[in-house]
């Protein structure tokens, strides 16, 4: 999973560089612009959705997720309860869930389409993101997920480290600056693929 990072991107053509990411072979894109307004979040979104063929998912902004005809949104502690909107939402609409510590996965609902468990390790992009974790930390809390749920890691991940934490037990990562500040973002993803294989 690419996620979209203003700043990161320097002025660059968002819809550009993630075509590129596809190319290389991201699967997923997620919409994150923390100062971005509604309706520029909204723009962004429909672009991504129109220009790719991987799911988009919007953070935080369930309804911009819906408006923009995205794959879904991506939530945090501070958001409105998964729970609570999963019963509002269309069949499929997919819905993941950040967990950064023990207290977290335990109240991580059931429904969650997926984790995002991290900082794996430092990172600059998240000033935020709490200590990190490590490939034994990471592996201690992708445990605590249901079964059935699939767990991706995140914060700090580069070609150096992806494969540590897929060792740890994630189907995938995210990466923001691997990719976005990478003079050839599609050769970047290909090669953070290539590290998780």
């Amino acid at each position: 999973m690419v996620i979209t990072d203003p700043v990161l991107l320097k002025g660059r053509d968002a819809v550009a560089v993630l075509r590129q990411a596809v190319a290389g072979g991201a699967t997923m894109v997620q919409v994150r612009w923390k100062d971005g307004t509604p309706a520029q979040i909204l723009e962004l979104t429909r672009a991504l959705v129109s220009a790719l063929p991987v799911p988009v998912l919007v953070n935080d902004r369930v309804d911009i997720a819906l408006a923009a005809g995205a794959a879904g949104a991506h939530l945090g502690w501070d958001d409105p309860p998964l729970d609570a909107q999963r019963p509002h939402l269309p069949a499929g609409f997919l819905l993941g869930i950040s967990v950064g510590s023990p207290d977290e996965a335990a109240r991580a609902p059931a429904t969650a389409d997926y984790w995002s468990v991290g900082p794996c390790f430092a990172t600059p992009t998240k000033p935020d993101a709490g200590p990190a974790l490590g490939p034994d930390g990471f592996a201690a809390l992708a445990r605590l997920a249901p079964e059935s749920c699939p767990v991706i890691g995140i914060g700090g991940i580069a070609v150096a480290n992806a494969g540590l934490i897929k060792g740890a037990g994630a189907v995938g990562v995210a990466v923001i600056g691997a990719v976005l500040t990478a003079p050839d973002p599609e050769s970047a993803t290909r090669e953070l693929n290539r590290a998780l294989q």
